[in-house]
């Protein structure tokens, strides 16, 4: 091909290495109000009085706004598709205050120094209530985070208010208890996955106004145009026809955007005044009231003979939804059909979860979304089976993982059309050097090293669910506009698109001009998230310039005077096969704006009832002082299968970036609560991500396999890469100093209390 699979330059490289990208704050007008929030000292709390009286008469205030100033309509901040699988739990300000950090009041003014003074001077008093802080004691706990009536759930996702209950479902195939009543050995544990923020360079913002026709316009960080502008009607209970969003350039999201989290504030603002508004979270804001990573515990009973054939998975979610339930219906869902399938050949599965209500910071979508959870304990469990049987770890893998044409009943029972996952832990092996490191070497300074392994599969994008459309027209002079609703937040989706709209086309990628999303010019897409960009967007492009050349065929045919079937279109010029004469596809663009009855542009969408998994085996060399337990990144071996690679060098650092993510995931980040239920883990200095430094070498590579649903063979990258990280550093040092650890992250302490205990066992 002679665009895709190339390592095409970003489009937008140039802009960004010279700092001229464009941000939300960057576009805000300079007299904007400045919007800010007042939070909940206290977990769970009834608001008994506000008085605002002093604050309003602080000059440069516009306006101080309350629960008694909004709709009494819920609503969900989840950035799904309609209807959404989240409970409407939601109000933009409510009198019940549901964890450290709610918001209780919005101020508004000329300046972030008059605001400021502003909210010292508001007083409110709260009924303190007692919280539900402990998510393994919330299900049927007699204190409610939403005792309110006109709660609601949309979707049948097994939700009930009235015990806690974000969602709950049970899948199963076979009979699980027979099977490991049958086996010879059966793993039962429990593992533990904090809360972790995306920590994106960005932090939530968004700006609105009033159009000259009393539309709202609101220009926002966000993954998801078309559903924020579902959400914000629904929050002011207006008509989505009154509603305009705009995204320009994102500093990073990893699916913390895909939740409406600072949009419905400064809405509201210009809504009730007619004047624009901003908000822009702090650093603190955005780890305290934000949507991180679901915690999660899971119960996980894996079944399986002398020879290692694995029979059976049992698996059970419980996963903590906080305050309100976002995403909590469907992030738990990946944590047992994208781990459980892994093993396809099992006899017998059951996945069951439950998603309850807490009164802590509610969670949302991180990359990974949920999968990630649910593979760092199947892998673990399978790791530990391994040590059961003294079988290493890898070959126990290659007797049970899925393969090429496989059915998998726990993925939907949907079949592996493209599968090189075999191929991928192979070559992970030799770039290790597995053979020759495993288990561990002791380096005799005190130190010794280990090696550890996990596997991973994902999805591209939901099936039968997520929707992507593009539209592509022929300008003047015969360059392309390209004009899409799916968001580039730093992944390169802008570049990917345009590579094969370049392909399809035949023409240079410096022909196609690329339109970023206006819900009132773009064509719809569910937006950024679930891997769908690259297979679902990607797959509407080539209908689309399908479709497009179809009709270059055809004009060229009417100007040169000959019947469609006689031509042909070769990127540059409409060719009459039969005469050699031609036209330029510069002379068609430029014909088409005089004396034309149909415009020369297509518009295709697609959605498809298959969601092919890409998959990636991921390898680990840590190190760890045996006086002090502190682990050290070594090196990371991760070969992955995203079909045929669109963009090598896009994909790469998709990859590098998402494996240290994984990394901090494992070893560093936690968000840590008080008893009380204050976000301690409040800034960089406590919540700690990963530098440069700490991640050791990372080395990624490919194996293709050819998708035949997807756009040239490809499926996605952008989830799989941060989830095979935890389970194989734990299984390193679990093969270095004989710890093992079922909860992240895997800190010094925890490695140096194991390596104590295991001592003292002796």
């Amino acid at each position: 091909m002679r665009v895709v699979n190339h390592a095409v330059p970003k489009v937008d490289a140039e802009a960004l290495v010279t700092g001229k990208a464009v941000y939300t704050n960057d576009l805000a007008p300079a007299d904007c109000l400045i919007v800010k929030i007042i939070r909940s000292p206290h977990a769970h709390a009834l608001i008994k009085e506000i008085n605002t009286a002093r604050a309003e008469a602080v000059p440069g205030i516009e306006c101080i706004l309350t629960y008694k100033d909004c709709p009494d309509k819920r609503f969900t901040m989840a950035g799904q598709t309609y209807p959404e699988p989240s409970p409407y739990d939601r109000l933009i300000l409510d009198q019940r205050m549901r964890f450290v950090g709610d918001a209780a009041a919005i101020v508004a003014g000329t300046s972030e120094e008059a605001v400021k003074k502003a909210m010292k001077l508001v007083k409110i008093k709260y009924e303190v209530l007692e919280p539900v802080l402990d998510f393994r004691k919330a299900k049927d706990n007699p204190i409610l985070v939403h005792p309110e009536d006109n709660w609601k759930s949309l979707c049948p996702v097994g939700a009930d208010n009235k015990r806690n209950l974000c969602a709950h479902d049970v899948s199963e195939s076979g009979d699980i208890e027979a099977v490991l009543e049958e086996c010879d050995y059966v793993i039962d544990r429990i593992y533990h996955t904090k809360a972790n923020q995306q920590a994106m360079m960005e932090t939530f913002r968004t700006y609105s106004y009033l159009d000259t026709y009393g539309r709202l316009n609101v220009v926002s960080s966000t993954q998801v145009p078309f559903h924020v502008r579902r959400i914000l009607a629904n929050a002011l209970d207006i008509p989505k026809s009154r509603v305009r969003v705009i995204k320009p350039r994102i500093g990073g999201g990893f699916g913390a955007k895909q939740t409406s989290v600072s949009e419905v504030y400064p809405a509201l603002v210009t809504w009730k005044t007619g004047k624009p508004a901003k908000i822009i979270y702090t650093r603190e804001e955005s780890l305290i009231a934000s949507s991180p990573r679901h915690e999660m515990e899971m119960h996980v009973r894996l079944g399986a003979d002398k020879e290692g054939h694995i029979r059976g998975i049992d698996l059970y979610t419980l996963s903590n939804t906080g305050a309100f339930g976002e995403h909590g219906p469907t992030t738990v869902g990946l944590s047992g059909h994208k781990s459980i399938p892994l093993y396809g050949k099992a006899e017998a599965f059951r996945f069951t979860y439950d998603v309850v209500y807490t009164n802590v910071m509610s969670a949302g979508a991180y990359r990974g979304y949920g999968a990630t959870q649910g593979i760092f304990a199947v892998e673990s469990a399978v790791n530990e089976l391994a040590q059961v049987l003294g079988m290493d770890p890898t070959v126990l893998r290659e007797m049970n993982m899925v393969r090429e044409g496989d059915v998998m009943p726990a993925y939907y029972g949907e079949q592996t059309q493209s599968c090189a996952l075999d191929r991928c832990l192979a070559r992970a092996k030799e770039m290790i050097g597995w053979d020759d490191k495993y288990p561990c070497r002791d380096m005799g300074n005190g130190k010794v090293r280990g090696v550890g392994v996990a596997m991973a599969m994902q999805g591209s994008g939901i099936s039968s669910v997520d929707t992507g459309s593009v539209a592509i027209k022929v300008n003047d002079d015969g360059f392309y506009s390209l004009m899409i609703g799916a968001t580039d937040m730093g992944t390169g989706c802008d570049t990917i698109l345009s590579q094969m709209a370049a392909e399809c086309l035949d023409c240079d990628i410096k022909d196609i001009i690329v339109h970023g999303v206006d819900t009132d010019t773009s064509p719809y897409d569910c937006g950024s998230y679930a891997s769908s960009t690259t297979y679902v967007t990607g797959m509407a492009v080539v209908r689309t310039c399908e479709a497009l050349i179809g009709k270059i065929c055809e004009r060229g045919a009417e100007y040169l005077g000959c019947p469609v079937e006689d031509v042909e279109f070769n990127g540059a010029e409409v060719v009459n096969l039969k005469t050699g004469e031609s036209i330029t596809r510069k002379e068609i663009g430029n014909r088409v704006m005089c004396f034309n009855n149909e415009a020369l542009s297509a518009s295709k969408a697609f959605s498809s009832p298959v969601s092919p998994p890409p998959f990636m085996a991921g390898i680990a060399e840590v190190e760890i002082d045996k006086e002090t337990g502190v682990v050290e990144m070594v090196d990371y071996a991760a070969v992955v299968d995203c079909g045929t690679v669109v963009n090598p060098s896009l994909a790469r650092v998709q990859t590098e970036g998402g494996i240290a993510q994984g990394i901090g995931m494992a070893l560093f980040e936690d968000i840590v609560y008080s008893p009380k239920g204050k976000n301690y883990s409040n800034s960089f200095m406590q919540y700690k991500i990963p530098s440069r430094l700490d991640v050791g070498n990372i080395r990624v590579e490919f194996e293709s396999s050819y998708e035949p649903t997807g756009p040239f063979g490809a499926k996605s990258i952008g989830e799989i890469v941060i989830n095979t990280p935890s389970p194989a550093i734990a299984n390193a040092i679990q093969n270095a100093v004989g710890v093992t650890i079922r909860e992240l992250p895997m800190t010094a302490e925890k490695v140096y209390k194991g390596m104590r205990e295991k001592a003292e066992n002796r």
